[in-house]
């Protein structure tokens, strides 16, 4: 069975191969071919169609009666896994399995759902990708603080952080992607790609088969990126001059050539993994979702350096620690320091003064700082009002 030791301290492309990108307008993918593919794990797409999902999080390390919304979840993840090794077998008839409950009011339709992580046999799984990376970031730090401060609003003493929202793009939004999809060639041992966006790394999506990838390709358009990506899209036609080449004086034979075109494509292996140095080598703050057999679900967040790209992702291990499924969103410049403020408010307590300090901040700078994320209604009128007097007086 999987352990606690199995949670991602980072993520490595062990066992993948990084093969020379294909590059349409400003939209970079980079194919990742498995090496050593195996067939006791498989994964299979669920499509929905509804305009609003909302999905039950009771016995999810939540509050009781707490809950998801998001306006559509196209589609949702089914993994099925053997114990013994052997391949999964009669793979495909969960393509018509019910899943919740759908409502029709007219002007909109509404998918009901028990939770982001549903077991539907004792060897299979839903789950739904992507939301249960959001979800776990929304829900980080949602209790807020644990001691009465004074500097708090009652509001926030008796909900925590109450509801949370972030907004994100459709893939169908960002310009390019849609064509690149559509044209660039799959590898034959492909099981996943690195997404850049004007050499921005917009995503990183790995999955156990090729043959689960083929199937998976287009869904890359129905998941969802942050207005950085969107904002870049639109902005770039194009990306960096980036080549390499073959000295041809040196290739006297086909065995030469071949050397030169290894060392060439082991290259762009290493550079292409340089571009997504924000995410690959990065520590994680993990959490364990789900023990399937011997696969670990996770869900994670990069090491919050505000000045630096984050991620929030979610993984499938192996008890031996290979990586068998991978799914990203790159966080906004905001949503980092949002998650970046609350963690330091955790980390100290909650008290205002000393995680002002440890920022090297006032109090009301930092209170400040709150209110331009959108936390300042977590504190009482007193507070806010004390902040801004102050800043206007030294103007």
């Amino acid at each position: 069975m999987a352990s606690k030791s199995n949670l991602l301290a980072d993520i490595s492309l062990k066992g993948l191969e990084i093969a020379p990108s294909q590059i349409r307008g400003a939209v970079r993918i980079v194919p990742l071919l498995r090496h050593q593919v195996r067939n006791d794990l498989r994964l299979l797409r669920r499509s929905y169609d509804e305009d609003l999902a909302v999905v039950s999080l009771a016995g999810e390390m939540t509050a009781p009666g707490m809950k998801y919304f998001s306006y559509v979840v196209p589609h949702g993840l089914v993994l099925s896994w053997t114990n013994d090794g052997s391949p999964v077998g009669a793979f495909g008839g969960q393509l018509f399995k019910t899943d919740g409950k759908q409502l029709n009011y007219g002007c909109a339709s509404v998918r009901l759902m028990h939770r982001m992580v549903k077991r539907e046999s004792s060897n299979q799984l839903r789950f739904l990708p992507l939301h249960l990376a959001m979800e776990g970031f929304l829900s980080m730090f949602f209790s807020g603080p644990d001691i009465a401060w004074s500097e708090y609003s009652k509001y926030a003493l008796s909900h925590g952080l109450g509801s949370r929202m972030e907004s994100s793009f459709s893939g169908r939004y960002i310009a390019g992607l849609e064509d690149a999809l559509r044209v660039f060639e799959i590898h034959s041992r492909q099981v996943g790609v690195l997404v850049f966006v004007a050499e921005a790394l917009a995503s990183a999506f790995i999955v156990p088969t090729p043959e689960d990838y083929r199937l998976l390709h287009n869904s890359l358009l129905e998941d969802f990126y942050g207005e950085l990506l969107y904002q870049y899209a639109l902005l770039h036609d194009t990306t960096f001059p980036i080549s390499v080449s073959l000295d041809e004086s040196k290739i006297n034979d086909l065995t030469t050539l071949r050397a030169a075109v290894q060392n060439m494509r082991s290259d762009w292996a290493s550079f292409q993994g340089f571009m997504a140095e924000g995410l690959l080598g990065h520590k994680l703050i993990s959490q364990k979702v789900y023990t399937a057999g011997s696969f670990m679900l996770q869900r994670f967040i990069t090491d919050l350096n505000p000045n630096e790209e984050n991620h929030i992702e979610e993984a499938i291990i192996r008890e031996n620690g290979e990586l068998e499924y991978l799914k990203t969103y790159r966080l906004s410049g905001m949503q980092t320091r949002r998650v970046y403020l609350l963690s330091q408010l955790a980390d100290h307590n909650w008290n205002l003064d000393a995680t002002a300090s440890k920022l090297g901040n006032t109090q009301e700078e930092f209170v400040l700082r709150l209110e331009k994320v959108g936390f300042g209604y977590l504190l009482n009128a007193e507070a806010r009002q004390a902040a801004l007097k102050k800043v206007k007086g030294k103007r």
